[in-house]
């Protein structure tokens, strides 16, 4: 985002859309009393908010949710009781299966040439250890032929592996940017290159899938580190290996083992992972639903995913947005308990592992997308939301420029709205109802520092989260659902010519649907 401005692409000219949009400007200038509803929520959202009780009992006292872990099962039984005690209507929306795993305690030591424990996180599906497994630590070394690749892979049996470059410093760039010479920051981003590029060709001398040709070959540990290019962070993905116990350490105790290893100082480590392995289990949403009483059959979409990643909490990603829609359903059943239109939340499973959830709940409910009104998504992070666009679709732009105008100022101030938006690609569960033509929109924060120190890191904890942000944002997302339930007018669905691929200078196709992966499939 390069302005908090309204922006407004030429092409929306066309649409005759100048009177709302001039109309935003002028009503979002006064607090709107006149709406005794939005007055209602103003007043159950920013005076009398659940969400800090709502985001500490799921972060803290739940805490990760990975598909087919406990943590998600855990979490979506806390959301069944919640809004059963609100008296909203809720279920399980089954979708498919996933691999059940639970992780308990890990221990990872450095045992020579000297005692450190160091800090690591188990990736997620990783076998365990059975116990404290100590061995050599040995690292991936440059190949310059099959041939030698061949003759080396036997003498990993046995051994803890490096599988991955060591940074050349783990201060985050913005601190070298600031702090050091120009002629430095540059040495060191021509190393980090160096080292990036050795490391790409040694992998890709193993294959397609490095990690399972060590494991094959014996090694009783795959060792990663992928920074976040940050103080203390890293990003914790999913293993590939069905024996080895495979581990991501932090920065700073990679490299120390990498140049304790490159420098034949006799490295080895003891790692003890607890893990149990809890078969197929169930893979489903869980979906709330507050009847309409006038158009029963047309849909408001609160949209947020309940899984995240599991080294740290999932607090941005995205615990923030599923408080933001549980709350915002909890201020809707005390303010506008009776609808025009249906009102649904959805906090979908497997989004981590491709929209899973919403692609499927979209895929098996055609009667939910043909009737959608809107679709309002939020997944990213904590702040405001402060960006809005109408992802392509043209006509619906006056809609949703006619809702933001009867907002209150104090959440309306901020918010920029792309009309009609040059539509994003991915991203979010959004666009498993964008690609049907649906609108699917996403309710989008200002987050410089979002994909470096919280997005699927270590460190995407409670403490992360700006409570005076979630506040507005539940309480935005309740008013836009209210206003989009009330709205005489059905949103349509024509679609803008989108900008133009840089590949063929062609206009973008629109986005297509996927099909769900229901089932695990390493």
């Amino acid at each position: 985002m390069q302005s908090r401005s309204l922006r407004i692409p030429l092409l929306l000219l066309a649409t005759g859309l100048m009177a709302v949009l001039s109309a935003v400007d002028a009503q979002a200038q006064t607090f709107r009393t006149d709406d005794p509803v939005i007055e209602r929520m103003w007043e159950e959202g920013m005076e009398r908010s659940q969400t800090y009780p709502l985001a500490q009992a799921l972060m803290d006292s739940i805490g990760p949710r990975l598909s087919g872990a406990p943590g998600f099962d855990q979490s979506a039984d806390w959301l069944i009781q919640l809004y059963e005690e609100w008296g909203i209507d809720v279920e399980r929306d089954e979708y498919g299966t996933w691999r059940g795993w639970s992780h308990g305690a890990l221990h990872v030591d450095m045992t020579s040439p000297r005692v450190q424990t160091l800090e690591a996180n188990i990736l997620a599906w990783s076998p365990g250890t059975d116990g404290p497994v100590e061995a050599d630590v040995v690292m991936v070394p440059e190949f310059s032929s099959a041939a030698e690749v061949e003759a080396w892979l036997p003498s990993v049996e046995g051994k803890m592996v490096l599988a991955s470059h060591a940074e050349p410093t783990c201060r985050e760039p913005q601190t070298l940017e600031r702090l050091a010479r120009p002629e430095t920051v540059e040495r060191i981003q021509q190393e980090r290159e160096a080292i990036q590029a050795s490391w790409f060709n040694r992998l890709r001398m193993l294959g397609d899938n490095p990690h399972r040709r060590l494991e094959q070959a014996g090694a009783v540990g795959i060792i990663t580190s992928r920074w976040s290019e940050g103080w203390g962070v890293n990003k914790v993905f999913a293993a590939s290996t069905e024996e080895a116990v495979a581990i991501d350490v932090s920065c700073e105790d990679y490299g120390l083992l990498y140049r304790i290893t490159e420098n034949d100082q006799g490295p080895r480590l003891r790692i003890n992972a607890e893990i149990e392995e809890l078969g197929t289990v169930p893979m489903y949403n869980v979906m709330a639903t507050i009847p309409g009483t006038e158009l029963p059959d047309e849909y408001i979409l609160l949209s947020a995913h309940l899984d995240s990643w599991h080294a740290a909490t999932g607090a941005t990603d995205n615990g923030t947005g599923t408080i933001t829609m549980l709350e915002a359903m909890r201020i809707l059943k005390e303010t506008y308990p009776n609808p025009r239109r249906t009102i649904i939340v959805g906090h979908w499973g497997g989004e981590e592992q491709g929209l899973i959830g919403s692609r499927a709940y979209a895929e098996d409910n055609p009667d939910v997308v043909d009737g959608l009104q809107a679709v309002f998504n939020q997944d990213n992070g904590t702040w405001r939301v402060d960006y809005i666009q109408t992802q392509g679709l043209m006509g619906a732009s006056a809609n949703l420029a006619h809702w933001v105008a009867q907002l209150p100022d104090e959440i309306s101030d901020l918010i920029e709205l792309d009309l009609p938006g040059p539509q994003e690609m991915g991203g979010s569960d959004h666009v498993a109802f964008l690609c049907y033509g649906a609108p699917g929109w996403r309710l989008q924060s200002h987050y410089p520092e979002y994909r470096q120190y919280t997005w699927h890191t270590n460190r995407d904890t409670f403490d992360k989260i700006v409570f005076d942000d979630l506040m507005n944002n539940a309480t935005l997302a309740a008013m836009l659902a209210y206003l989009a339930s009330e709205d005489p007018e059905r949103v349509p669905r024509d679609r803008a010519v989108l900008g133009p691929d840089p590949r063929t200078g062609e206009p973008r196709d629109w986005i297509e649907c996927r099909d769900p992966i229901r089932s695990w499939n390493r």
